[in-house]
């Protein structure tokens, strides 16, 4: 079967997991076509994005005057369902999303996916993100496109359902993926009743056999690495207060803080600030051997964020055998238990200090078994063919 994947911009080296779900169907048989409207190819480093990037049409890198020409001629040719695609790109730019100029510019997008579509003989077309993306792919149906679905992740699509028109969304889709049963959940406040059947679970995957077995659990410490963009969203500044709140408690405290972003300068000042510079580490952005060498090196992940979907950086961490410490938000209470690590109330510097210190009170035996039943945890719930395979039924029974 044919298929399609839509991404706004792909590949880039946070959606490693778009290409595993990619590669999973692929194993399964599909024939799948990658469009994108931009690259990220630029700041490419991993191999296989690169690989990816040659693989993947990229719609806005063609010229605009041959773009427009074709998908003004697809429009020109189906006047009825140019209406209807002309409607509803309107009645979502007046909601919001970037306006009405943004969304009429989607709908000659749309138009084009639509046509690449049919000359390529595809069935069925999935968007990531409940974004443009997503926009796109429902203008691109009533533009006598292929039946799409799209996959949302969150926090953004919940902290602007009315603006992304999500009901609409959800409504023409033959189907709609959450990747945790809390993103179900929030999609069901903005869905019609009506609409819940078509509301899917499917977990973003890993490939088990990527993670050998895990290395010793170091000694001493306690040894934490958090993992991510330094945004406001993460929460690393209520962590480094965390930290200062710990460290006279347990003067071998260190944190590796892999990861860049807007807020370094902030966070560099103030671990200068509260003396922290022998206990925390920044350790700039890191490739995946990278993050593997973070993760073995710490005898558990800290993850002390304010808003999430289900952090493929917890899945990772799991399944090299660490311990998860993380704040209980979104989808992260479905994966992380008492077997596996610690919850803790977001926003409280506090309550994480409080759990670092249960950490260290923990013998390493004790850590040693939390981190294999993480481990056998995250392979049981996540294992990315297993995940491809309710993709599969959920694309072929569409198609019948």
């Amino acid at each position: 079967m044919k298929i399609a994947y839509l991404v706004n911009t792909y590949p880039r080296a946070s959606h490693t997991f778009i290409r595993r779900e990619i590669q999973a169907l692929e194993r399964r048989g599909f024939d799948v076509h990658r469009f994108a409207m931009r690259s990220d190819r630029d700041a490419l480093v991993d191999a296989g994005d690169i690989a990816e990037d040659r693989l993947t049409e990229h719609v806005l890198e063609q010229p605009k005057a041959a773009l427009l020409r074709s998908a003004l001629g697809w429009m020109l040719r189906r006047p009825l369902a140019s209406l209807r695609g002309l409607r509803m790109a309107l009645a979502c730019g007046k909601r919001g999303g970037g306006g009405r100029l943004r969304h009429l510019v989607y709908l000659v997008e749309a138009a084009q996916i639509a046509a690449r579509c049919r000359a390529l003989g595809v069935k069925h077309l999935h968007a990531h993100f409940g974004t443009n993306s997503t926009t796109v792919a429902l203008l691109a149906s009533l533009l006598d496109g292929p039946r799409y679905s799209f996959t949302v992740h969150g926090p953004e699509e919940f902290d602007s359902p009315l603006a992304l028109s999500l009901r609409d969304k959800v409504h023409h889709a033959g189907f709609t993926v959450a990747i945790s049963s809390y993103g179900r959940s929030q999609l069901c406040r903005w869905a019609d009743y009506a609409d819940w059947p078509k509301l899917k679970v499917v977990h973003c995957g890993i490939e088990p056999w990527r993670f050998p077995e895990p290395g010793p659990m170091p000694d001493g410490g306690p040894h934490l690495v958090a993992i991510g963009r330094l945004s406001e969203q993460k929460g690393f500044p209520l962590l480094i207060e965390a930290m200062a709140l710990a460290a006279p408690r347990h003067p071998n405290l260190h944190l590796t803080l892999v990861g860049n972003g807007e807020l370094r300068s902030s966070i560099e000042a103030s671990i200068a600030s509260l003396g922290l510079q022998k206990h925390v580490t920044l350790a700039g952005w890191q490739d995946e051997a990278g993050v593997r060498r973070a993760l073995s090196a710490a005898q558990a992940l800290i993850l002390p964020s304010f808003a999430e979907g289900l952090p493929m950086v917890v899945m990772e961490a799991m399944a090299a055998g660490r311990p998860v410490i993380a704040t209980a938000i979104a989808g992260v209470p479905e994966l992380v238990n008492r077997d596996t690590g610690w919850l803790v109330p977001a926003g409280d510097a506090q309550a994480l200090a409080d759990v670092i210190g249960d950490l260290a009170a923990t013998p390493q035996n004790q850590l040693i078994a939390m981190g294999r039943a993480a481990r056998t945890r995250v392979f049981a719930r996540h294992d990315i063919d297993t995940e491809a395979a309710k993709l599969t039924d959920l694309f072929t029974v569409g198609s019948l």
